[in-house]
């Protein structure tokens, strides 16, 4: 993975599996840079949206909790919730890339397609 879209991941998808609060107003942007043919790293930054709408750590730790302390993540869940939308909102972007020209790339957005489904 390139540094920058690896330093990137760690901000908004710390650990491959813990979206943030900004991670829902960065989709839209990755989105963009993943369909833009002149990007490079677009198969990771694929990857790296992936790993954002399958983020699910927050729902889990709240299962987890104990009664009340349950409802202490209520809005980072909604962090899931809002980043997994923001993702969706993208299909249309990922569908054109199931036929890049480069493999890796379509290979990315097919795994991606795929998770949507």
């Amino acid at each position: 993975m390139s540094e920058a879209v690896d330093e990137l991941g760690d901000r908004v998808c710390s650990l491959g599996f813990v979206v943030s609060e900004a991670t829902p107003h960065v989709v839209p942007f990755l989105v963009e840079l993943a369909g833009a043919d002149t990007v490079r790293s677009r198969a990771e930054i694929l990857e790296l949206i992936a790993r954002i709408h399958a983020a699910r750590e927050w729902e889990s730790t709240a299962r987890l909790a104990p009664g009340k302390d349950a409802q202490g993540y209520q809005e980072k869940i909604a962090w899931e919730a809002a980043s997994r939308r923001a993702v969706l909102a993208g299909a249309g972007v990922f569908q054109d890339l199931l036929d890049d020209p480069d493999p890796a790339v379509a290979k990315a957005a097919r795994a991606l397609v795929s998770a949507l489904a």
